[in-house]
């Protein structure tokens, strides 16, 4: 028993190491595999800038803000591709800051709470409280500053969550905005137009030169002619180093497979709707037996104006029979029938007042009555304006509404205007109708004041089936795609799209690590994280995006750097080869051309310029020639007033010049020296404008977004 005990005991030691052994052994593999493990990332950084750190919940609450405000402003959440465009103006702007409110700090710039109250009490346009009606006065429709004062004593008293909120959807971007505005004006105050450069400017202006010239054009020689190798890119990339910097990135390829909706899939969709035509057309219950046949167009138990009907057969619609059914059609990416239930006169437009029992403060945004408590209080109201209490004197007491200051008067609006259950009752009911409605803002008590211009309303009923691909249409598709995955090399790749007809589609552009589109394909985050994660020649597997299958090869990995010869070739391949264009040009000219000669080696007409005394050293272009800086400074060379100038490799042509006068225009006017002026500093202005992207320049910026998304 004694040893058995004692292998126990040293047994126990053994396995503690061989477990914490095992458990850093997992540890590590897992730090190696990125930041999905166990315990989270083992870095919460998304980025740095200038080596301050971006947190990943700072960066993830901000977006989250971000996709809260575009629900709020479109009633819809954003998703796929347009969150991936928010994280990306998200971390755009975050940068933005971090480098600008250095920059401002440096400077002392800063917006102080003393700002940001004058400003929310102000008509200035940056002031968000003007984008609220109820916060404007109804008769001047300026800034009602009794409720601004208001609404800011509530806004000191919010707290946590709530005051996170209002500073980033309100006080940030003020701020923001207000320092750029400051540093901007700095940057623009300290523009100087010297007295000698004004001089100088004035002189040039005023100098004119004419000319004779005989213009030999690259394009006489065919760019298949001039051959441009990979050493002549790289020699030019070399000596212009600033002009090729390139990211870190990659290039692919892909082919796309389609599983949009086939013939046999449309036609499937059609003849079903067509066998539910007489059904549809003899169901007395519309609304169970749209809802039973799940149509993507719900049932709406209403009357609309002909003019609010979302159809393209709207004119035929209302002109069929009540209980007659028209389509299928297609419309919107769906086949539909259409069946005419009524018709109704209906105004366009209707005055009304209301009481509204709100679920939120609008002034905190806090809870005020549950729906039982708000439902109540309105049966109550409404009971003592029946039994003869004054509404407008209820409205000024109870209304959660901005309408309560004038009685709950909400003037005249159109059909729609207002929300669906409010809509209807309004439009519905006759003039004098009163009565309690639920909506999402709360229950209102709804009274119908006047009504006017009364035509035809229609209720229609659809029966809508979206135009989707069949699970045979998209395992096709898929199927495809697999195959061609097992095309494991690039040149076999484009090998079978060739042979089985498909496209073959190379990515011109360069793929950086935090992209989420890919040429045409925008919706490709998946896409990008494998090319990453791939080696150069890989072939993917089929990625699903949209109404396609993708199939992807790595052609390249780019390091960040300077270009090579294949991606440089866009960007320089035509300067090099205008530039043996030229020497080709110049030597056939000879060393010492004259303008006759010149004119007789390639059969070109000896040319004027400047007779209208618009050749001037401050010109930006040479009339009939175009833009051609070496042509102008050598107008002004009084060596070529004597004799002819050397062969000059311009722009778009080899041109050989001789001046024939240099000559004064008249002095200019107050005017015209002033507008000089202007014009210059508008153009220094104008020239430090894109100060913003300077300072990124010259910003250090780490991205580590991919860890995470």
């Amino acid at each position: 028993m004694q040893i058995i005990q004692s292998i126990r005991d040293k047994g126990a030691a053994i396995v503690i190491v061989v477990i914490a052994l095992s458990l850093i052994g997992f540890i590590l593999m897992d730090a190696r595999q990125g930041s999905n493990n166990m315990f989270g990332s083992l870095s919460s950084s998304v980025g740095k800038v200038n080596g301050e750190t971006i947190e990943l919940g700072f960066y993830n609450k901000r977006v989250q803000e971000a996709e809260d405000m575009q629900a709020q402003r479109t009633g819809q959440r954003p998703s796929g591709a347009q969150v991936y465009q928010m994280r990306d103006q998200m971390w755009n702007q975050i940068v933005a800051e971090k480098i600008f409110n250095a920059e401002a700090e440096k400077l002392g710039i800063d917006f102080t709470a003393k700002e940001l109250s004058a400003t929310l009490l102000s008509n200035d346009p940056a002031n968000p409280f003007l984008q609220e009606a109820g916060m404007l006065d109804s008769i001047t429709g300026k800034l009602d500053i009794a409720k601004a004062q208001q609404a800011l004593g509530n806004v000191k008293k919010f707290k946590g969550a709530q005051r996170d909120m209002f500073n980033s959807q309100v006080v940030d971007p003020m701020r923001l905005s207000t320092t750029v505005n400051k540093y901007s004006g700095l940057l623009n105050a300290s523009v100087y137009y010297p007295s000698w450069m004004k001089e100088k400017d004035l002189l040039d202006n005023k100098q004119f030169a004419t000319i004779s010239y005989v213009s030999v054009p690259y394009s006489d020689i065919l760019d298949s002619t001039v051959k441009v190798t990979d050493a002549e890119i790289n020699d030019y990339v070399k000596k212009h180093k600033e002009m090729f910097k390139q990211e870190a990135g990659r290039y692919i390829s892909y082919i796309p497979f389609s599983s949009l909706p086939s013939g046999e899939d449309s036609s499937m969709i059609f003849n079903m709707l067509n066998e539910l035509k007489p059904s549809f057309q003899s169901d007395s219950n519309t609304l169970q037996f749209v809802a039973r046949n799940g149509s993507v167009i719900e049932y709406k138990d209403e009357f609309t104006p002909k003019s609010k009907l979302s159809s393209l057969y709207a004119d035929t619609l209302v002109s069929l029979p009540e209980g007659a059914v028209f389509g299928p059609y297609v419309d919107k990416g769906n086949f539909v029938l259409a069946k005419k239930i009524g018709t109704k006169s209906l105004p366009d437009s209707v005055s009304a007042r209301h009481i509204l029992f709100g679920f939120q403060d609008p002034q905190t945004g806090q809870q005020k009555y549950d729906d039982a408590t708000a439902k109540k209080m309105a049966d109550s109201v409404l009971a003592v304006i029946k039994a003869g209490g004054d509404f407008s004197m209820m409205a000024a007491q109870f209304s959660s509404d901005g309408s309560k200051d004038k009685g709950g008067d909400l003037g005249t609006f159109t059909y729609g205007t207002m929300v669906p259950e409010f809509n209807e009752f309004c439009f519905s009911k006759p003039v004098g109708a009163m009565d309690v409605v639920r909506t999402q803002f709360g229950y209102h008590i709804v009274q119908v004041m006047s009504q006017k211009n009364f035509s035809n309303a229609y209720k229609i009923a659809f029966l809508a089936k979206e135009i989707s691909s069949s699970d045979v249409t998209i395992n096709k598709s898929s199927l495809e795609a697999t195959k061609a995955s097992a095309e494991k090399t690039r040149k076999n790749l484009e090998a079978y799209a060739t042979k089985n007809g498909l496209r073959f589609v190379e990515v011109p552009t360069l793929i950086k690590e935090n992209d989420y589109a890919v040429g045409n394909l925008q919706d490709a985050r998946s896409l990008v994280r494998w090319a990453f994660e791939a080696k150069k020649g890989d072939v993917s597997e089929p990625f699903s995006m949209g109404d396609q299958y993708v199939v992807a090869v790595l052609d390249k990995v780019a390091e960040e750097g300077v270009q090579d010869a294949a991606a440089a070739r866009s960007g320089c391949e035509p300067i090099i080869r205008n530039k043996k264009k030229a020497a080709m040009i110049k030597e056939k000219l000879g060393k010492n051309p004259t303008l006759e000669s010149a004119s007789a080696a390639y059969n070109k007409p000896i040319l004027q310029a400047g007779t209208d005394s618009s050749l001037t050293y401050a010109s930006q272009f040479v009339n009939a020639v175009g833009v051609e800086p070496k042509m102008i400074g050598a107008a002004f060379n009084k060596e070529y007033q004597t004799k002819v100038s050397p062969a000059i490799e311009g722009t778009s042509a080899v041109y050989v010049i001789k001046v024939n006068s240099i000559g004064s225009k008249p002095e200019d006017t107050p005017e015209q020296v002033q507008q000089m002026i202007t014009n210059k500093k508008n153009n220094l202005r104008s020239a430090i404008n894109g100060w913003y992207e300077s300072l990124r320049k010259l910003s250090d910026i780490k991205d580590s977004r991919s860890k995470f998304f």
